[in-house]
């Protein structure tokens, strides 16, 4: 096989810590498959490390690497040859490579495993306090930090790799560079390449979520076949960098087109300028073509020189927090629990006064079941059975034990048909919040160890005068179709699922919602008419910044990013999806008047037909 005939076959084996334990062996069954890359690491992951850390300093990675995944199955994985790469790491890679090393010994595998070390920056964080660093939000970095970490690239990796490793193990590498680690050590690719590297942190962004790439969260979920056994994402990538999705054989789960836009659009921002440590990546113009049934392929990534800085995180406690979840049913359930919570909040607030403590610093009070997220857009104001979710903070754990104890009255002293608790007693859980800020790559010494070998992995190559900048948001572009376009087509009601697949994330307490078109005329119907302002109209109860809108002609896509959208993101938020999870399946549902053309060529419940993006 020539260089340009090469492929490289890579199985998304994990896409967040807790992810199913059928993926390994399900992707031991791949024929030729070359590496296993794992994915655990998230902002609230690295505080949970942090103070399991504090507890044991033996821990702080993501011990289900080892004993869940590597445990069970070193052995084929090692008798296959085949390569794993993880950032299961976390605070800790050297005492992950420990625990892995001791399991190998016992099953008798000489097995030789590299760490990428340098991402945790706590034993700098007095001189990086000390040089007036601030963050995104324009704060000081806090004072005591649980952990700070930069999100470095796949150098490392590649090295590792480079020298032989058979598993590779790294701490806060962004979520892609496990597999764009692999394509540069597999194809020797340039580290100024900046196409092939956009292309391979888009195949490593395909794969990173796991069975979302294979019909997992896909818009048209009731076409995804067998949920029990969803196949895990299978990527053959070529010296180009375009690549071909699949899954395992007899697997459930769903290659598609849609599924597929609606995941490369997941969280990226700008789709323009999606800034990575090791390449900007410019996917605009990325195309989705069905090559099987179960087989699609993906091209057309275009780069840029990479950032100078790292983006980097840092996450402390600031105060505590109660959840409260009740059950009401009956007629009117909504106003009697609307009732509750305000009496709820009302009492215990007064007792906390009498007690010498300060009021909520926060409240949060929703109706699940009830619509509440949906705001002016809820259908369920007659709902007959709700759970009453309240949150609340306070810099004091003592003073939240108030409504912790008079929670339970309400069973007997408020609305009727109400159940004061689930299980028990709710427990008072420590408050981690999360900044961000950037950092001069000069200022982060990356090292990969493989046995005594030790080598410098550190990116200190670009420089200012590579640094490309964008405007922040593609002006759009045609904005109203021309007079007599549907002069003759009655308009018919329809809703935006009727015209596109959306898939929607966070990033911090930034919301990204993806919109695809369905087909041509949908495309140019959304362009024209489904702008940012009415998307952040439609939002307006939830959303306190901008919202900008970026068109992605490849995708025949919009990419929204709606600012201050999440009541701080993440760890930072009291709401029941701190992670904007639900906005895309919200926005779906936005009602509009189309003409009937434009409608046609729906095929929502034939996907195998559907017009490829």
């Amino acid at each position: 096989m020539n260089a340009t005939d090469k492929r490289v076959r890579i199985g998304g084996a994990c896409g967040f810590w807790g992810d199913s334990a059928m993926a390994t062996p399900q992707l031991l069954q791949v024929p030729g498959l070359q590496y296993l890359v794992y994915d655990y690491l998230a902002e609230t992951t690295m505080a949970i490390l942090a103070k399991a850390r504090a507890k044991d300093p033996t821990l702080g990675y993501a011990t289900d690497f080892v004993q869940a995944v590597m445990t069970p199955h070193l052995l084929a994985i090692h008798e296959r040859g085949i390569k794993v790469i993880a950032n299961a790491g976390g605070l800790n890679p050297e005492g992950c490579r420990g625990a892995l090393l001791q399991v190998a010994e016992k099953q008798g595998i000489a097995l030789r495993v590299a760490v990428v070390t340098g991402d945790d920056l706590m034993p700098q964080m007095g001189t990086l306090q000390a040089q007036g660093l601030h963050t995104t939000a324009d704060q000081p970095l806090p004072e005591r930090p649980l952990s700070v970490n930069a999100y470095v690239g796949a150098r490392g990796i590649a090295q590792a790799l480079d020298a032989g490793a058979d598993v590779v193990i790294t701490g806060r590498c962004v979520d892609s560079a496990v597999v764009l680690g692999a394509l540069v050590h597999e194809f020797g690719w340039s580290w100024q390449d900046w196409d092939r590297l956009s292309a391979g942190t888009l195949a490593g962004h395909l794969i990173e979520c796991g069975a979302q790439a294979t019909g997992g969260l896909f818009t048209d979920w009731q076409a995804v076949p067998d949920w029990a056994n969803i196949g895990y994402p299978v990527i053959d990538v070529a010296p180009d960098g375009s690549l071909e999705l699949s899954k395992p054989e007899g697997t459930g789960g769903l290659i598609h087109p849609g599924a597929v836009a609606e995941q490369i659009l997941y969280e990226v921002g700008d789709p323009a300028n999606y800034l990575m440590p090791d390449v900007g990546c410019d996917w605009r113009h990325v195309q989705v073509e069905r090559t099987g049934h179960d087989t699609v392929k993906v091209s057309g990534a275009r780069g840029l020189p990479a950032p100078t800085h790292y983006k980097a995180n840092a996450t402390w406690q600031d105060g505590y927090q109660l959840q409260l979840m009740l059950a009401i049913r009956g007629i009117d359930a909504p106003l009697k629990a609307e009732r509750t919570a305000q009496a709820l909040l009302t009492r215990s607030s007064a007792m906390m006064a009498a007690q010498g403590f300060g009021d909520y610093s926060e409240t949060c009070v929703e109706l699940l079941g009830g619509e509440s997220h949906y705001g002016p857009h809820a259908q369920a104001h007659t709902a007959r059975e709700v759970v009453l979710r309240i949150a609340v903070r306070h810099a004091q754990a003592k003073a939240l034990a108030v409504l912790q104890r008079e929670c339970a009255s309400s069973g007997t002293s408020m609305g009727p048909g109400t159940r004061s608790s689930f299980s028990g007693r709710a427990d008072i859980q420590p408050v981690i919040k999360l900044c961000s800020f950037m950092l001069p790559k000069t200022q982060v010494r990356l090292q990969m160890r493989l046995d005594d070998q030790l080598v410098d992995a550190s990116d200190h190559a670009a420089s200012a005068a590579t640094q490309t900048t964008r405007t922040e948001a593609t002006p759009p572009a045609n904005p109203s179709l021309p007079e007599n376009a549907h002069d003759n087509e009655p308009l018919h009601d329809c809703r935006l699922i009727d015209l596109a697949w959306a898939r929607s994330g966070d990033k911090g307490d930034d919301e990204n919602i993806g919109v695809i078109a369905r087909h041509p005329k949908a495309w140019a119907w959304l362009r024209a008419q489904l702008q940012a302002a009415q998307v952040q109209a439609y939002f307006s109860h939830l959303v306190q910044g901008p919202v900008l809108r970026y068109e992605v002609p490849g995708l025949q896509a919009l990419n929204f990013v709606l600012h201050q959208a999440l009541g701080g993101g993440g760890v930072c938020s009291l709401r029941s999806d701190p992670l904007g999870k639900s906005f895309a399946q919200m926005l779906l549902d936005m009602p509009l008047r189309v003409p009937a053309s434009v409608l046609a060529n729906f095929q929502h419940d034939t996907p195998q037909k559907a017009n490829t993006p």
